[in-house]
């Protein structure tokens, strides 16, 4: 009896974990980091959601050039990225030194001078990544969709200056392009769109 209670435990336990993995748990996951991509790159994109060890796994193989990574629930609000696959390197880099233990500064400096000696390689050319953001009130986890939700985008231009490029090291106006890490592997232009 005690045997057949516990095995009726274990299994209502068990069923529900089993149906986050393969159920439409996956699929909203995926609605929602799709949402940060351009309309027309979405159905395409590769998504990765991310796990516990502060690394990430591949939930939906891509068919074109955008990658999409999944809001982090353990995280306040909701946080979506897409990015250019050729950027996918420099991400994966950074999730291996995270999973080490790095902080910040030693993945940056770490991803630079790899950068500098070849052994990671940085996109060739401009390679574009899309942030979405928005508040936990404003999400509804049933449908996947996300309302008021705020889209910024980043431009990587590794090694790019305010002097290659004409643009300001801080914006002057709300939704100013300007640059951020200039001369560095990680140089990229921000664009914050002004906020209503």
């Amino acid at each position: 009896m005690k045997t057949a209670s516990l095995l009726v435990i274990l299994l209502s336990t068990l069923i529900p974990a089993m149906g986050q993995t393969d159920g439409p748990g996956t699929e909203i996951q995926i609605h929602t980091a799709t949402l940060a991509a351009p309309s027309d790159q979405r159905q395409g994109a590769a998504v990765y959601s991310p796990a516990t060890d502060g690394t990430y796994t591949l939930i939906r193989k891509g068919s074109n050039d955008m990658v999409c990574l999944a809001d982090d629930p353990s995280k306040a609000d909701i946080n979506v990225t897409c990015y250019h696959t050729s950027l996918q390197p420099f991400m994966e880099r950074g999730w291996a030194l995270k999973k080490e233990g790095k902080n910040a500064k030693e993945i940056f400096d770490i991803r630079e001078s790899e950068v500098k000696s070849g052994q990671l390689v940085m996109p060739r050319q401009n390679a574009t990544l899309y942030a979405l953001s928005g508040s936990q009130a404003d999400y509804d986890p049933q449908t996947g969709e996300l309302k008021n939700g705020y889209l910024r985008y980043v431009v990587y231009i590794p090694y790019a200056t305010s002097e290659t490029t004409g643009l300001p090291l801080k914006p002057d106006v709300p939704g100013q392009p300007w640059i951020m890490d200039p001369g560095t592997h990680r140089a990229h232009i921000m664009i914050n769109p002004a906020r209503n």
